[in-house]
């Protein structure tokens, strides 16, 4: 059977992570070469110096609170992405050895029933990560065309107020910063996509694979005295899988916590101060559909963490009416009743294993569980 590339899913995202300087060509890591030079280039100039010229911005206008809460809720955003690509940048060694084992032998379908189990999950990822893009340039297409919707750029203004160390309102400064904050923009909101995509698709993967070893274990040929031997070896080779699993769970959650956590906060701080910034502009105005975009996406982009990492907790331990395909159940739907006394222990010893739930995110998680009552305590007192 031919070799599934399961890379090819992400392949799409994986080119734009080159393109923005996140993703070394290769399995390896960032090296001293040309493109290491254009990675500190494009982060240093798009991803974070953006940011940095909003928040000095921020110093001079502390007095205006309207203008404040104007530049803080998109430049939060910012912030975050420059931490996402930290955090890639930070643990590239972790990604490319999680794509490395995503492509083993052991994470391989064996046959085109498990080819065809898995394919809804990342087809579905495709769709998602389609729509979030679409999501996200709509919101940069507002943003950047602002100034020519509302008549700004008769006064030389800015999509975004930010200080410069130069007059910026006099030509040609006029029209190269404007530029800058457009290219600075895009690249803001593609590490931000990029990051989320690929950290929802090694969620993906990790369903998937449940998915394959869950068929692994269900379809277990019928055993007679003779062929417990090879009985045994097969349920070994599951564990192994299932180990290898939450191996890869462990790390891809070394990569994605501290992102997570930050995501969540900063988007619980964003859609606030979205929502009061709606209702401060003109209804059905340039502004308005910019705001409008950026509040959607950034509830888009929340709980795509929450059902993609939820999926995986489903799928390693719960099980729903007419879906079978969970691991515990898995085994008892097994020809277990076949195998020796000793392989029954073993099956047993996994099936208790099992019981624990594969968490995605400790650390967002806990800060979830903790919104929750204060959001419920909250709404009792109004």
């Amino acid at each position: 059977m031919e070799k599934f590339d399961w890379k090819w899913t992400i392949k799409t995202t994986i080119i734009r992570m080159k393109i923005l300087g996140l993703w070394p060509g290769g399995d390896e890591t960032y090296k001293p070469n040309l493109y290491t030079l254009w990675s500190i280039f494009s982060v240093t100039l798009f991803i974070f110096g953006q940011p940095l010229f909003k928040t000095v911005n921020i110093i001079f206008i502390f007095d205006d609170l309207e203008a404040v809460i104007a530049n803080i809720y998109i430049n939060l955003s910012e912030v975050l992405n420059v931490l996402k690509a930290y955090y890639v940048i930070k643990n590239m060694k972790i990604l490319k050895q999680l794509m490395v084992t995503l492509n083993s032998d052991l994470f391989q379908p064996k046959n085109s029933r498990q080819i065809n189990l898995v394919q809804p999950s990342l087809n579905f990822w495709k769709i998602n990560s389609f729509l979030f893009w679409m999501m996200a340039a709509g919101n940069v297409f507002f943003v950047a065309t602002s100034p020519f919707l509302n008549n700004w750029v008769a006064e030389h203004q800015l999509p975004f107020s930010a200080w410069y160390p130069y007059n910026f309102k006099i030509s040609p400064y006029y029209e190269i910063t404007y530029i800058y904050q457009v290219i600075s923009l895009a690249f803001s909101a593609s590490t931000a996509i990029c990051t989320d995509t690929l950290i929802a698709a090694l969620h993906v993967y990790i369903g998937a694979q449940f998915d394959i070893l869950c068929d692994e274990i269900r379809y277990l040929h019928d055993v007679t005295q003779d062929e417990s031997v090879d009985f045994t070896k097969k349920f070994i080779n599951c564990v192994k899988h299932h180990r290898a699993i939450l191996k890869f769970a462990e790390n891809s959650s070394k990569f994605a916590n501290w992102i997570i956590l930050g995501q969540f906060f900063i988007s619980a701080v964003s859609i606030g101060m979205t929502m009061f910034q709606l209702t401060t502009v003109v209804p059905l105005s340039g502004e308005f559909f910019s705001f409008f975009a950026f509040l959607m996406a950034i509830v888009i982009e929340t709980f795509t963490y929450c059902w993609f990492g939820n999926e995986v907790e489903i799928k390693h331990i719960y099980i729903y009416r007419l879906q079978s395909s969970r691991i515990p159940y898995a085994v008892f739907e097994s020809n277990w009743p076949d195998a020796t006394i000793e392989m029954k222990k073993h099956m047993i010893f996994f099936i208790t294993r099992c019981q624990k739930p594969l968490k995605i995110s400790k650390l967002s998680l806990k800060f979830y569980e903790l919104l929750g009552p204060i959001l419920l305590y909250y709404i009792k007192l109004v």
